[in-house]
């Protein structure tokens, strides 16, 4: 056990405290480092989306320079409209909360899953093109191993992911900062060579259009121009990402997440704008076993030689090297964002809760691993086919793009008489949502026979399941709260009770609760019962777990402390109304068994010998969807303590899984369930 302890501490460092203001300065990120981990998944797109749309002009690609134009402008239209989401939503949850509150809880269902489906192809995209561009400098014969050495590298992302968010960045920051001077120098190096062509070029594609236009007429001539923009989609696939983890930003984080999206447009839009007026200057075409970007990158450097040596193919080679380890950064991207889409949903009973659970390095593991798992997954099943994985991620991504600015123009337009800004904000959001819709309806026609309707099915299905797992939390929430209406309001015993004090050094009935519910109140009942007159303490303990919920800033982690303090003194005055000793204790941390250790042998030590108590649910058709959504905490906790010698009872609460109407327990007369609690205990405060 000390070996696996002492490599886990080398792969994942030691854990951290949820509670120290310093930790959470620690892991947050300012808007530089920012731009490097969320901005990384939109700059790589330059990578192929630029290329997909001059592809799609070909024979005819003077009218090209309308689409870097367009391109450039349009990379900014949707930042400022993702900057709205940011003002409006500071704790994170991007595209899935704009939908949720301002378009329904169904709509932001259906966002929230093609959010993630997003991340996870992101993850694959990523891997699976920086794999091939890497291949493409090896011998042939390394092709046989594509696959494994993209899972591989997979795997790799994950473990450095679960270290935590700022390490993953930080180790990824030379080939991102490598990327962005040598696209930006080859960019101003290509045009300044062939400056002198620009105005030649504007002519030939001022001509090219207008002849379009006589042949094909106005209709037709703008038709092929929007299918070549729209099949260029995928340059703007990423700017959604910042919005989504606003929440791991440095304080102001507004601020600090509006300069990381103009970092991120500002750079997207130069590169995807810069490499097509490359591609125009150039006069590039395709060529077999290269990109385009190889194609012209090729060109501008083929008369570097210094001393004989040819420099400019060793900085060619640099350059796609680079463009490959960029790719893994954006898959990096998904690491980041898709875990924290999964845990906002999970949050809202969309999917199981531990997926809103901290690890000791503060990270959502159980996001991590499963983002990591579905993206194998995906390339395995895929064979890594870059074409097939783009198409895809764009239908996912533009459908999360356009529910957002739709939920922007309904927010602007039901707020015009309160917001002074919305005479602006609104026609923008309107624009960024014929933009986006438009782009989304083109791709979906153009490759659903290619692709498109793979990405229905698994975005459709996963809405299925989250359905289905919303359902499961509704009928238990119903089911549990009738049992709230007869436990949580007994009345107190007749009489005043006589003053007491607990006995220290005697044994303790200790039960573990959480909130004041009917659960709580269900066990300590039944352990009177069980054990009629046996204990004369009574010891409540509270495990306050810190969850994506909680962990979003100072303020939230202080109520989190207040809200656990005011359920341990409900259960202890409860304890007094009946005439019984109590008190209790609260701990913190992020993983609930361990916490509960700790004031197991806190209270051990001031009560040795106490018996402990827990309640936990059970289902009457037990199945593997109950055992995924509830996480059987005290039973975990009934295995460490047994182990230490020390025991704890679980109370099973059965519940019914016919309708979610019908109750947990058959109805009580509060009375008759006050009979349970011994009328001869005494009370002492905390």
């Amino acid at each position: 056990m000390r070996v696996l302890h002492s490599l886990r501490m080398l792969v994942l460092g030691p854990p951290r405290d949820p509670l120290s203001p310093q930790t959470r300065q620690h892991i947050t990120l300012i808007a530089f480092l920012a731009w490097v981990g969320l901005g990384a998944d939109g700059l790589s797109s330059s990578c192929y989306g630029p290329e997909e749309s001059f592809r799609a002009l070909l024979p005819h690609t003077d009218p090209a320079i309308f689409l870097a134009v367009a391109t450039a402008l349009t990379v900014f239209v949707i930042a400022v409209a993702y900057n709205q989401v940011i003002e409006l939503f500071p704790s994170g949850g991007g595209g899935y909360k704009v939908a949720t509150r301002l378009l329904g809880r169904h709509v932001g269902l259906v966002s929230g899953s093609a959010l993630v489906v997003d991340y996870m192809l992101t993850i694959a995209i990523s891997i699976a093109a920086g794999v091939d561009a890497l291949l493409s400098f090896l011998p042939h014969a390394w092709d046989a191993y594509g696959l494994e050495v993209k899972i591989l590298l997979l795997v790799a992302l994950l473990v450095l992911n679960l270290r935590g968010v700022k390490e993953s960045i930080r180790f990824l920051l030379p080939l991102f900062l490598g990327f962005v001077f040598t696209h930006a120098f080859l960019i101003v190096y290509g045009v300044g060579l062939h400056v002198q062509h620009l105005s030649g070029v504007l002519y030939a594609s001022t001509r090219q259009f207008s002849s379009m236009t006589h042949n094909l007429g106005w209709i037709g001539a703008l038709a092929i121009i929007m299918r070549a923009y729209a099949l260029g989609g995928g340059t703007y696939t990423g700017i959604e990402a910042v919005s989504n983890s606003v929440n791991v930003l440095k304080e102001p984080r507004v601020h600090t997440g509006k300069w990381t999206m103009f970092y991120m447009a500002l750079s997207l839009s130069f590169t995807a704008g810069g490499i097509i007026l490359l591609y125009l200057l150039w006069n590039v075409r395709p060529v077999a076993g290269q990109t385009l970007n190889a194609v012209v990158f090729s060109a501008i450097l083929s008369n570097w030689h210094v001393g004989g040596v040819n420099a400019g193919h060793i900085v060619m080679v640099i350059t796609m090297l680079l463009e490959a380890a960029l790719l893994f950064v954006a898959a990096n991207t998904g690491y980041l964002g898709g875990p924290a889409v999964l845990a906002n949903m999970a949050v809202d009973h969309w999917l199981p809760h531990r997926f809103s659970q901290l690890s000791d390095r503060l990270v959502t593991k159980n996001g991590i691993l499963l983002m990591g798992m579905a993206a194998i997954i995906v390339l395995v099943a895929t064979g890594g086919s870059v074409d097939l994985l783009v198409v895809l991620y764009s239908i996912n991504v533009f459908l999360t793009f356009t529910l957002t600015l739709l939920g922007l123009c309904v927010y602007w337009w039901r707020h015009r008489s309160a917001e002074t800004g919305w005479r602006w904000r609104l026609p923008l959001s309107l624009l960024g949502l014929a933009v986006t819709s438009s782009i989304l309806v083109i791709t979906l026609m153009e490759k659903f026979d290619q692709g498109g309707w793979v990405t229905t099915l698994v975005t459709g299905s996963l809405i299925g399941l989250c359905l289905l797992v919303s359902r499961h939390y509704e009928m238990v929430h119903r089911q549990l709260e009738s049992l709230d209406d007869v436990l949580t309001t007994l009345p107190a015993s007749p009489g005043p009770a006589a003053a007491a004090q607990l006995e220290e050094g005697e044994p303790a009935a200790v039960f573990f609760v959480s909130s004041y519910r009917g659960l709580g109140i269900h066990t300590l009942l039944n352990s009177q019962r069980l054990f009629p007159g046996r204990f004369k303490n009574f010891v409540f303990l509270t495990v306050g777990e810190v969850d994506t919920a909680g962990f979003k800033e100072d303020e939230t982690i202080e109520q989190l402390q207040k809200n656990a303090d005011a359920q341990i003194v409900n259960y202890v005055n409860f304890c007094h109304a009946h005439g019984m000793a109590a008190t209790g204790y609260v701990d913190f941390g992020t993983d609930p068994v361990e916490v509960a250790l700790r004031l197991a042998d806190r209270t051990l030590q001031r009560f040795p010998g106490s018996v402990f108590f827990a309640g936990t649910l059970v289902f009457r058709s037990e199945n593997w969807l109950t055992r995924l959504l509830h996480n059987y905490t005290a039973l975990a906790i009934q295995r460490k303590l047994h182990l230490r010698g020390v025991p704890l009872v679980i109370m099973p609460m059965l519940v019914e899984g016919r309708s979610p109407g019908s109750a947990a327990v058959p109805a009580r007369n509060p009375a008759d369930v006050a009979a349970l609690v011994p009328a001869d205990h005494h009370a002492e405060g905390r």
